[in-house]
C-alpha cells in the first residue's frame, strides 16, 4: 500500500494538499510576472524621462543657435545678451571657463578622494574608519548654497588678501569649492569599489613579496578600476552640473578664464539670468542653448568612459 506523499508548509509546519501548493505556486507566479512588468516598466519610464529632456532641449536650443549661428554661438568670445543695439551671444568664455574649472576640480578632488578612500578601505582602523565615514556623509548631505556662503565668507577674502586682489571671487575660488563638493560621491564609490576586491588578490601579492602600498596601488586600484572611473564620472558630473555656490564665489562675470579673475560658468550663466530673460526672447533660448551644450557634454563624457572602460576589459 502506497502512502500519499504530503508537503509540509515551512512557515506553519503543517502539511498542506496538492491542490493548496499548486494555488500558491500560481500566486507565487503571478506576483513574480507582476514584479518583473514593475520592473520592466520603471526601466522604460527612466528611459522615457531621458528622451523627454532631450527632445525638450533641442527644440528648445535649437532656436537661437540658428539665429545666431553655431560657429558665432560656440565660438564668440562675447556675452552680453543685455546689450540693447548689439547683443552679444558667444558662450565660448563660458565653456572654457566650464572646462577649466570642471577639469581643476577633477585635478585636485580625485587624487585626495582616491587616496582618502584607499586609507578607509585598506589603511585606518575601524573605529577611525567610522568617524571619516561620518564626516564624509555629512560633506555629502550639506547643501551647495551653504558651500558657496562658506567660500564667499572665507575662502574669497582669504584668496584677496593672500594674493593682494581687488576681489577675491575668481576661477580659483570655484575650483576650490568644487573640489570640496565632489569629494563625498569619489570617497564613496571608490571604497565601495575598493572593498568589493576579492581579497585572495590581495593575499597573493603579498606572498609574492609585494609591500601593502604597492598591493594597494598596483592591485587592489586596477582590479577596481572600473569603480574608480564611475566616482571621477559623478565628481564630473557634479562640477560641471554645480551652479549655485559657483554664483556665490565666481564673480559671475563673463571673461575669458584666468586663474585669478571673475568667471561665468555655463550653469551659472543659465541660474543668474532665466529669472530677467523674457519668454520667447533671443535671451532665453539662447539660456536653452546653453542647457543643450551643458547636455551634450555630460553625454560624451558618458560616452567616452565606457568606450575606455569596454577597450581595457577586452585588452
Amino acid at each position: 500500500m502506497k502512502s500519499a506523499e504530503k508537503k509540509v508548509d515551512t512557515f506553519m509546519n503543517k502539511p498542506i494538499s496538492a491542490e493548496q501548493d499548486t494555488r500558491r505556486g500560481a500566486r507565487k507566479g503571478a506576483a513574480e510576472r507582476l514584479m518583473k512588468t514593475v520592473f520592466t516598466v520603471c526601466g522604460f519610464i527612466a528611459i522615457a524621462f531621458v528622451l523627454l529632456i532631450t527632445v525638450y532641449l533641442i527644440i528648445s536650443g535649437l532656436p537661437a543657435i540658428r539665429e545666431v549661428g553655431i560657429g558665432d554661438f560656440l565660438l564668440g568670445t562675447r556675452w552680453e545678451p543685455d546689450h540693447k543695439t548689439d547683443p552679444g551671444l558667444g558662450i565660448l568664455p563660458l565653456i572654457l571657463t566650464s572646462i577649466y574649472g570642471t577639469a581643476g576640480a577633477i585635478a585636485l578632488g580625485v587624487p585626495i578622494g582616491f587616496l582618502t578612500a584607499v586609507y578607509l578601505s585598506k589603511v585606518a582602523p575601524p573605529k577611525v574608519a567610522a568617524v571619516v565615514r561620518t564626516a564624509v556623509d555629512l560633506l555629502a548631505g550639506i547643501p551647495s548654497v551653504v558651500y558657496g556662503l562658506v567660500g564667499m565668507m572665507v575662502l574669497v577674502p582669504a584668496i584677496r588678501e593672500h594674493f593682494d586682489l581687488a576681489a577675491g571671487d575668481s576661477l580659483l575660488a570655484a575650483i576650490i569649492v568644487l573640489a570640496v563638493m565632489i569629494l563625498p560621491s569619489i570617497i564613496s564609490v571608490s571604497e565601495n569599489a575598493l572593498n568589493a576586491v576579492p581579497r585572495e588578490y590581495e593575499e597573493a601579492s603579498l606572498a609574492l613579496g609585494a609591500t601593502e602600498l604597492e598591493t594597494y596601488f598596483r592591485v587592489s586600484a586596477p582590479a577596481a578600476k572600473s569603480g574608480i572611473a564611475a566616482a571621477v564620472v559623478l565628481g564630473v558630473g557634479r562640477a560641471i552640473g554645480e551652479a549655485m555656490a559657483i554664483l556665490m564665489v565666481a564673480g559671475n562675470v563673463a571673461n575669458m578664464p584666468s586663474v585669478f579673475k571673475s568667471v561665468k560658468f555655463l550653469t551659472t550663466a543659465v541660474a543668474g539670468e532665466m529669472g530677467y530673460a523674457s519668454v520667447g526672447s533671443l535671451h532665453r533660448n539662447a539660456l536653452y542653448s546653453i542647457g543643450l551644450v551643458l547636455f551634450l557634454f555630460i553625454m560624451c563624457i558618458n560616452v567616452a568612459l565606457n568606450v575606455f572602460l569596454k577597450r581595457d576589459k577586452e585588452k
